[in-house]
């Protein structure tokens, strides 16, 4: 039985040798972060499952795509709503266009090609206080976020897009998941857990250890993971924020503001595959000096 045991443990190692040389083999620099990523996608393939995945969401999402072709009921005001996303929605565009190429041309390794992503920004008619931006610049904001952006009287009107800078704090860190490549990171993290689950159930034998290397691999590597893709979102946001001319200012107001939603009941940050709001706040304040002193080269003395 000793034997037994010992030849199962050098399994289980081997097994996780493996992992580690394969996780090792499939990181590489992607140049919008200072650290090398594990990734088994190609920008291409994450750019089609990312188109494929948009039409399959708004398609689900019966006829509440804000002026849309299968929208009957789209008003005034929300044609202004809409209009006002796109406006920063390009303006960003262009800023992630001139960041990238600063970058290759500075050296540093980015794969991404914002100039050729298939930009498209939609509004979803919905009271979910959300927004997100696939891989290939597939962006899609909730008209529920727009009032917490906006004058956060309660009401969603066309006053909402008035000041436009904390909404494109939510638009740019959305989409600098994707000029990072989070979503492919995060997709191939998983693929190699799911590898890693297999070959260590195999080697042991036993499911209670393929369980047990699930829940460390969630608790040690994935949800830190998380974390750290949204600091890094929140870090390119806030240039793209600042090359598009909006105040820089805004962003660690958002996300106090984003704190008080829901009474605070969230999970504890090591729990949470988001930092909490107080942290993305204080880093916010953190970057700010420097934020501030770049918008004021580019844009102009900022207004009290």
């Amino acid at each position: 039985m000793l034997r037994n045991l010992k030849g199962r443990a050098i399994l289980i190692l081997a097994a996780l040798a493996g992992l580690a040389v394969y996780w090792f083999i499939n990181t590489k620099p992607v140049g919008y972060t200072e650290r090398r990523q594990v990734l088994t996608t190609t920008v291409e393939q994450e750019s089609q499952l990312g188109a494929k995945a948009y039409i399959e969401i708004l398609a689900g999402e019966n006829g509440n795509v804000v002026c849309s072709r299968s929208d009957r009921s789209c008003t005034s005001e929300e044609k202004v709503l809409l209009q006002a996303i796109r406006e920063i929605g390009s303006n960003l565009r262009l800023a992630a266009i001139e960041y990238e190429e600063e970058l290759i041309k500075s050296g540093v390794p980015v794969e991404t090609k914002a100039r050729d992503f298939d930009w498209q920004f939609n509004l979803i008619r919905s009271e979910q206080p959300n927004a997100f931006c696939l891989p290939g610049g597939y962006v899609a904001v909730y008209s529920g976020i727009l009032d917490v952006t906006g004058n956060n009287d309660g009401k969603l009107t066309a006053d909402d897009v008035n000041d436009r800078a904390k909404l494109a704090v939510v638009m740019g860190h959305e989409i600098a998941h994707a000029l990072a490549r989070h979503g492919g990171e995060r997709m191939s993290q998983g693929k190699i857990v799911q590898l890693g689950q297999a070959a260590i159930g195999a080697a042991s034998g036993d499911r209670r250890v393929m369980q047990a290397f699930g829940i460390a691999a969630q608790a040690g590597v994935l949800l830190p993971f998380s974390r750290q893709h949204e600091s890094e979102a929140d870090k390119i946001g806030l240039e793209l924020l600042v090359r598009s001319c909006y105040d820089p200012r805004q962003a660690p107001e958002l996300w106090e503001g984003m704190g008080k939603l829901g009474g605070g009941q969230k999970p504890p940050e090591f729990m949470s595959t988001h930092p909490s709001s107080q942290s993305r706040a204080d880093n916010f304040r953190k970057w700010m000096p420097e934020a501030i002193a770049e918008y004021e080269k580019r844009c102009g003395p900022l207004k009290d």
